[in-house]
């Protein structure tokens, strides 16, 4: 099957489903939704609620039901909501989801930087991500981007979805970028990894200093990338394919080598899929040479007992 027919079909159908699954998410907001479920030990990834559930719930619907050549495709979904089971269980295409981005800021209501995203990929490339973020100025916010093109700006609630989307300001090379790096995955040691990485030339930034949705920072500049420990592969990739087309790349900081998604591994502590090791992922290459000579060297367990990077 020819990607870019999927990829048109998900920049027509997708749109209004994650601008009603935003509305859905900001209206359970208002109520006490946290469920239990994760025991990894970090508080950003064991944050669950039945937004997360109800969200995954419609979107896997909807690609099921608005297009059949999404039935082509295999799901790996942050959650075990949805028919799943209508979608096969090997395919060179992958659509990834994250019902709710951010749930830990969602739940505790500490920020609105949470979003709703999907994207498509194949073993070595992202093709399309779509991202929302209800809460982002008062219509919501959307950042998508595939070959050629990186949109990010403000929701239109008074025109359809999709006409939305296609107006949106484009971003490139030329805009003028951040030397941010935000850096998230390494359990309670992440403020030491933001400072090192500061000491290093580069500005580090926590993930519980985030000023809102990485995505929509790093499409408008605001932020030059991030450093993840075992990312997982339903919101990251995201990452990934908005540094590649702003000319960069991401990359596993022990040897340098662009990141791909061939070697994954079952984080059950977290009841998530995730990339192996330390990934750097910037527009810039050489930050992400700093980046690779500062943390080469660091554990590349996620769950190590020590106390050093």
């Amino acid at each position: 099957m020819d990607p870019e027919f999927v990829v048109t079909a998900l920049s027509v159908q997708m749109p209004p489903v994650l601008r009603w699954a935003g509305a859905i998410a900001k209206r359970l907001r208002n109520y006490n939704i946290g469920l239990a479920g994760k025991s990894s030990g970090s508080a950003s990834t064991d944050a669950l609620t039945i937004a997360d559930l109800t969200v995954q719930e419609l979107i896997v619907a909807a690609l099921r039901d608005t297009d059949p050549i999404f039935r082509y495709c295999r799901i790996e979904a942050e959650e075990s909501t949805g028919d799943l089971a209508r979608f096969p269980d090997k395919s060179d295409l992958v659509l990834a989801l994250d019902p709710i981005d951010g749930t830990k800021q969602y739940r505790d209501k500490t920020g609105n930087g949470y979003a709703v995203m999907l994207h498509l990929r194949n073993a070595t490339d992202v093709l399309y991500s779509l991202v929302y973020i209800p809460e982002k100025d008062e219509p919501g916010w959307w950042v998508e981007a595939h070959e050629g093109r990186i949109a990010c700006g403000p929701d239109d609630p008074s025109r359809p979805a999709v006409d939305a989307v296609r107006s949106l300001p484009t971003f490139d090379a030329s805009t003028p970028r951040s030397n941010k790096i935000y850096v998230i995955g390494f359990q309670h040691r992440e403020a030491e990894a933001a400072r090192q990485i500061t000491a290093a030339g580069l500005t580090g930034v926590a993930s519980e200093d985030m000023p809102g949705s990485i995505y929509e920072l790093m499409a408008q500049g605001t932020f030059g990338g991030s450093l993840i420990h075992s990312p997982n592969v339903y919101d990251f990739p995201v990452s990934l394919q908005l540094a590649r087309l702003l000319g960069g790349d991401a990359v596993w900081v022990h040897n340098g080598e662009p990141v791909h998604f061939r070697e994954t591994w079952i984080d059950d502590k977290a009841d998530m899929l995730r990339l192996p090791g330390i990934v750097a992922c910037s527009h810039d290459r050489g930050m992400l040479d700093t980046l690779v000579k500062l943390a080469c060297d660091w554990q590349r367990d996620r769950y190590h007992t020590g106390e050093n990077l």
